[in-house]
């Protein structure tokens, strides 16, 4: 047993760049304030979320937006709320992960796209316990404003112009996409 999990992490070493652990553990430093203050912001406006969870407020998530070099660690937990960047390799024991396209997720936060459907076309991959996954969006299903526009807000004309040109890309893309 101990030989396979020796092999395991040799493996998963190898498959990193040079460096990368390295810069990966910079950029969740770097980025850790803005979740903090996200995360703060939509808790305390959004309190309703966390009732909506039920048993799987404790529940920890990775939400996992591919183009990053990094995952989330979401516990919605309002006595306890983490969301934290994490490397993968590092990532803790979770009840579920949610992987895809940062905007996707973005979108998802929002309700503006099914997550069905993109699960089914498999842009959206789901792992663990789908119940906590379906709780999660049912609790941000709930919730009447967008959560991605309140977070751009947060920071302002810059924020907004960061979340509009966001938006403007994947949408392009999207459209790439069809046209193939």
């Amino acid at each position: 047993m101990l030989d396979i999990m020796k092999t395991q992490t040799l493996t998963s070493r190898r498959s990193r760049l040079p460096g990368q652990t390295g810069l990966t553990h910079l950029a969740c430093i770097a980025v850790q304030p803005i979740l903090s203050r996200v995360a703060r912001r939509i808790s305390s406006k959004h309190a309703s979320l966390f009732q909506r969870l039920g048993p799987y407020q404790t529940a920890d998530f990775l939400i996992d937006p591919v183009e990053f070099p990094f995952a989330l660690h979401l516990r919605p937990d309002p006595n306890n709320l983490i969301f934290r960047a994490v490397q993968r390799h590092a990532a803790p024991e979770v009840a579920a992960v949610i992987r895809g396209r940062f905007l996707l997720l973005l979108e998802l936060v929002d309700a503006e796209q099914d997550g069905d459907a993109a699960f089914f076309s498999r842009a959206l991959e789901i792992s663990g316990d789908t119940e906590a996954v379906v709780r999660l969006r049912n609790a941000l299903d709930d919730v009447d404003s967008s959560i991605a526009q309140e977070t751009a807000d947060m920071f302002g004309p810059p924020g907004r112009a960061i979340l509009s040109r966001l938006r403007q890309k994947y949408l392009e893309e999207e459209r790439g996409s069809d046209l193939r």
